[in-house]
């Protein structure tokens, strides 16, 4: 069996197993763009009405989904950030230092990422209550970038091994400060790691579901997630096909960056094997 044989097997076979999920996704656009028949297998005719969350409020009183978009964009933006900043700084210097402890806490750091976030929730409502961010965005972006800092900082540890120290020492060599070597010659070297981590942790933020809810149960800092679960437990209007709708602007960034940034996401896999 010839090389090209074997991919389009493997290709088909990945098909098969993904055909449930594709078909999932088109039940999902056709019922969020047609008005349902009752005892029917078949949609009826298009109608956009599920999509008037878009150009008005819907039942409930629940604030402007355009609002509540910008929360999620603000909150999975400021997180990933924030995680990129100190998990490339952090990751240098636990891969290029000689630092007191370095294998205890490298160990304490999937430590610390293997805690399931719902077993450390009623200490993290008690710490935002006596700083005053309960219920804020800032409390919440707070908590999601301590949580998933830790996975940040091993993962750019590893790109950064694999960067060979010769380039270090060329340019020190050359009079370069320990800086503005890791700035113009280390940091173009992980670049692929970087981006990959920024995607990564957009998307976790983006999705993130309890910790809003429990930590930000007001309408002023809701998200996305927290906006559609209103609409599934509106017990006196429940709409499935308005919920559809929502879900399918809910995952459209999502699908977008998957497709657009794809060989990045591959490339966090390419990470160092060094200690």
């Amino acid at each position: 069996m010839t090389g090209h044989a074997r991919i389009w097997h493997l290709v088909a076979v990945l098909g098969i197993f993904s055909l449930p999920l594709l078909i999932m996704y088109l039940f999902q656009i056709v019922d969020s763009v047609t008005s349902p028949r009752p005892g029917s297998f078949w949609p009826g005719a298009i109608d956009l009405e599920n999509w008037r969350f878009l150009w008005g409020s819907i039942d409930g009183g629940r604030p402007s989904v355009w609002r509540v978009t910008l929360n999620t964009f603000v909150f999975a933006s400021v997180t990933s950030t924030i995680i990129c900043a100190l998990s490339l700084t952090a990751g240098y210097a636990l891969s290029r230092l000689n630092l007191p402890g370095r294998p205890v806490f490298l160990g304490g750091l999937i430590v610390l990422h293997s805690f399931p976030t719902i077993t450390l929730i009623i200490a993290i409502f008690i710490v935002l209550q006596s700083l005053g961010l309960y219920d804020s965005l800032i409390g919440v972006i707070m908590v999601k970038t301590a949580l998933e800092l830790p996975f940040g900082i091993w993962i750019m540890k590893g790109f950064y091994d694999t960067v060979s120290w010769e380039i270090e020492m060329a340019g020190v060599q050359d009079g370069a400060s320990r800086f503005r070597v890791w700035w113009e010659l280390v940091l173009p070297q992980i670049q692929p790691g970087l981006a990959a981590l920024l995607i990564i942790s957009f998307l976790a933020a983006w999705s993130e579901f309890v910790l809003p809810l429990v930590l930000a149960p007001g309408t002023g800092a809701q998200v996305l997630a927290t906006y559609m679960y209103s609409v599934i437990n509106d017990d006196s209007n429940l709409d499935f096909g308005l919920f559809k709708a929502i879900g399918m602007f809910y995952s459209l960034p999502v699908i977008v960056i998957y497709l657009l940034f794809q060989r990045q996401l591959m490339n966090i896999y390419g990470g160092g094997t060094k200690g």
